[in-house]
């Protein structure tokens, strides 16, 4: 990571990019948005129609319930760093391409390592395959797992219970979780040293 990253150099470098072709059908990037330090940080899959309007993540419906969930564990937005695996829209909202996936990743990685938050929380399953290539979102929801100093959470994305009702009490009930896991750390001021074996073996 350069020493004179900032969030904004990032956001000005993937709001110019052209290293794929979803620059061509974009409107706008979605960089990410939040503070410079937070604690949690939410990674979603890509930017849909309203975002691509505003520029801005999780402004749309998905984005009004994710609000809600923040709020149901005392949060705002506003509290945490909200970004995507793609940065561009994706045409007609079909699913982001491996290509274009990789594209982003260098962006995201920098966000991550400059951020350094204490607990990321996947939205989907694109963004849980970046740190959980080998599991499945219906078995790996709800748990929080423990790798080189930082917690990771994995949700199912917000607009999955807007598709399927039938998740809504998922999600609602794994957002509690990630409330308890915040506490936690919080409570603790760091990550615990050593991390349960059981754990790692998941990576």
């Amino acid at each position: 990571m350069d020493t004179s990253d900032t969030p904004e150099k990032i956001a000005q470098e993937v709001r110019g990019c052209t290293l794929c072709p979803l620059s061509n059908t974009r409107k706008q990037a979605v960089p990410g948005e939040g503070p410079a330090n937070p604690t949690m940080m939410f990674i979603g899959e890509g930017p849909g129609y309203h975002e691509n309007e505003q520029g801005r993540p999780f402004v749309g419906p998905a984005g009004q319930f994710l609000e809600e969930l923040l709020a149901s564990i005392g949060l705002k937005r506003s509290d945490v760093f909200i970004a995507n695996v793609v940065k561009c829209r994706p045409p007609n909202n079909r699913d982001p391409m491996p290509s274009e996936i990789a594209a982003c990743d260098p962006y995201l990685e920098r966000q991550i390592k400059l951020l350094n938050p204490k607990i990321i929380v996947t939205l989907g399953r694109y963004s849980m395959a970046k740190f959980f290539p080998s599991q499945t979102i219906s078995r790996l929801h709800g748990q929080s797992r423990l790798r080189e100093g930082r917690y990771y959470l994995a949700m199912y994305h917000p607009a999955a219970a807007l598709h399927n009702p039938a998740l809504r009490k998922d999600i609602e009930e794994d957002m509690k979780k990630l409330g308890a896991l915040l506490k936690e750390v919080s409570a603790a001021g760091q990550p615990p040293a050593v991390e349960e074996p059981q754990q790692l073996r998941l990576f």
